[in-house]
């Protein structure tokens, strides 16, 4: 004989298996969580900022001090050892994590703001437009990048801001493909119909209905872009084009250390240890937004 099921437990069995609404965020937050490496690569990257600045403000010697201990190994008094002259060098790659860290969030701003704006506008034009604005991305793309930004970067003298400048520049053409190339699957969609017969501007439908709608790939690509400015930056003071003694960077650090490897390996392996770290952080970052952003699912079952 076959069980009938009693009505008044139907609602608490369907309550069971009902879904929630969860808002894009937190779904991308609870998936990128889930990622542990990009967790764990967050928190470092959080932690070398707070050693950069709270640590040089700590420490007892600035990176213009110099100390009657010239070309001591690591010790006590001095962690990171000290170069020919005296400085301390613990205080200097603490200067240089400063600069660097400065450069390459701004260099993944720059590239961020003009990149979406370059590529939104390309996007949903198009035609002349279009054409112009992308044949202009080709011509950045294939100038030699470190070429062209050692150029620009020795007219300004050293600064960090004008490295940040050239660099955040050269970068955005590669951001613009990006953003380009969702704008164009966006452009034709129903809701910027709806915002096109309601009498929306070109600049409002560009700026409140589409930039809000490839902020997944706009965020993973402003991350990748923190350790693109910090290896660029790198090369460039490598070169002697980047930023310029008195002030410091990890990369100037590498450089004026390069003669002393075998002689002095701590100024050298230090600064190029918080380098790589770095890098390292911000790639497994931008994996985690990576993965976080690429399911578009807004339900759940709870």
């Amino acid at each position: 004989m076959t069980k009938q099921l009693d009505v008044e437990t139907i609602p608490a069995k369907v309550a069971e298996f009902s879904v929630k609404e969860r808002s894009q965020v937190r779904i991308v937050v609870s998936r990128f969580m889930r990622h542990r490496l990009a967790v764990a690569s967050l928190v470092i990257f959080l932690l070398l900022i707070v050693i950069a600045y709270g640590g040089a403000a700590l420490w007892q010697y600035n990176h213009t001090d110099i100390t009657p201990d010239n070309s001591q190994p690591p010790s006590f008094a001095h962690p990171f050892g000290t170069d020919g002259v005296g400085h301390d060098n613990l205080a200097m790659v603490l200067r240089g994590l400063q600069q660097s860290i400065k450069i390459a969030l701004m260099v993944a701003l720059i590239a961020t703001v003009v990149g979406t704006a370059w590529g939104a506008t390309a996007g949903y034009f198009g035609r002349q437009v279009d054409n112009a604005l992308m044949r202009l991305t080709d011509l950045v793309i294939i100038l030699p990048g470190i070429a062209v930004a050692a150029f620009l970067a020795s007219l300004g003298g050293g600064s960090w801001l004008t490295i940040a400048l050239v660099i955040g520049g050269l970068a955005s053409a590669t951001v613009s493909r990006v953003i380009r190339g969702v704008v164009l699957s966006l452009r034709e969609q129903d809701f910027i119909e709806a915002a096109r017969a309601l009498g929306a501007s070109d600049a409002r439908i560009i700026f409140r209905h589409l930039v809000p709608n490839v902020m997944g790939p706009l965020i993973v690509n402003a991350t990748i872009l923190v350790a693109v400015g910090i290896l660029a930056e790198t090369a460039l003071s490598f070169l002697g084009f980047g930023v310029r003694s008195p002030d410091t960077s990890l990369g100037l650090l590498i450089n004026d250390a390069e003669g002393a490897v075998r002689t002095r390996p701590w100024l050298f392996y230090f600064p190029g240890v918080f380098i790589i770290t770095i890098a390292l952080t911000i790639n497994f970052i931008g994996d985690g937004l990576r993965d976080a952003f690429d399911p578009r699912q807004t339900r759940v079952r709870q």
